[in-house]
């Protein structure tokens, strides 16, 4: 790293060099991203660069600094570094076959929450379906913020299902998180109050065109919707309603471009539209039905 030699580099110093060598045209923030990684590595919280600017920083830090800038500078997103993404007040691990949660679906927790947590206060249970869970993010948000809640998790990849077992057990969720290998309801049994899912919608040609972060570091099964985005928003209106409870509910997440496409697919299928959400952008992200 273009800094200070280690035995006398301060966080100061090692913060202006980070933001310096990360000011390059593919990266939204430098000085957040820079003070981010130096955090983390030097285990320091978010005052220190105010509180402790010339706190001298070890030379063993400064490596492990300098190896996650050039990793950054390769195009990898600071929390696949970290290995980690914090997402509804939970603490996820990452892996090579999970989507990394990102705060636009915490409008899909927001949006069925009440829902929820009323069918746990009046029935004293609730039971959620989360389809193509990943590490298990709108999953174990859900569980986190329903105290009655019992929900069962699919994906098609068993590492994704291990790591979001792993978060389950981390957050303390874990009897109440069932991990289930699915495509889709190909492995489910029963009903359940709340059937919720962000699914792959990025229609397959425009993969190659997204930003080098997502194309190469998130799954291309977590990102690939088929043809036209839509294929599995298909799949979870053609048999949703088998596995839904008489007044349950679905929230799906979708593109920003997509809600009138999505809408019509479940209208056809016979489902009733109660509300579309918008996430912190303005742009339409959660759409949630009965039937």
């Amino acid at each position: 790293m273009p800094a200070p030699k280690a035995e006398t580099a301060t966080l100061a110093e090692i913060l202006a060099a980070a933001r310096r060598r990360l000011s390059v045209t593919d990266i939204d923030d430098p000085a957040l991203e820079a003070r981010m990684i130096i955090e983390h590595f030097a285990g320091l919280g978010r005052s220190a660069a105010i509180s402790a600017p010339g706190q001298v920083i070890s030379p063993d830090i400064v490596a492990r600094i300098d190896d996650a800038l050039s990793r950054r500078l390769a195009g990898e997103p600071v929390h696949r570094i970290f290995g980690y993404r914090d997402f509804y007040g939970l603490r996820l691990k990452l892996s090579p076959q999970t989507l990394e949660p990102r705060p636009d679906t915490e409008t899909l927790v927001d949006a069925i929450l009440p829902f929820l947590r009323e069918i746990g206060r009046r029935d004293g249970h609730c039971r959620i379906l989360d389809l193509g869970t990943g590490t298990g993010a709108i999953a174990l948000a859900l569980a986190s913020q329903v105290p009655q809640a019992m929900v069962t998790a699919t994906d098609i990849s068993q590492e994704a299902l291990a790591t979001a077992a792993a978060n389950a057990a981390d957050a303390g969720l874990a009897d109440r998180f069932m991990p289930v290998r699915s495509h889709w309801f190909s492995a489910i049994d029963g009903k359940f109050h709340a059937i919720v899912s962000n699914p792959p919608y990025i229609p397959s040609e425009e993969i190659d065109g997204l930003q080098a972060e997502v194309r190469l570091h998130d799954p291309r099964g977590a990102l690939d919707g088929g043809a036209d985005g839509l294929d599995p928003y298909r799949a979870i209106a053609k048999d949703a309603a088998v596995h839904l409870e008489d007044g349950g509910r679905i929230a799906v997440e979708i593109g920003h471009t997509q809600r009138d496409e999505v809408g019509q697919l479940f209208a056809k299928a016979g489902y009733q539209l109660l509300e579309t959400y918008r996430d912190l952008a303005g742009s339409d992200r959660v759409m949630v039905f009965s039937f």
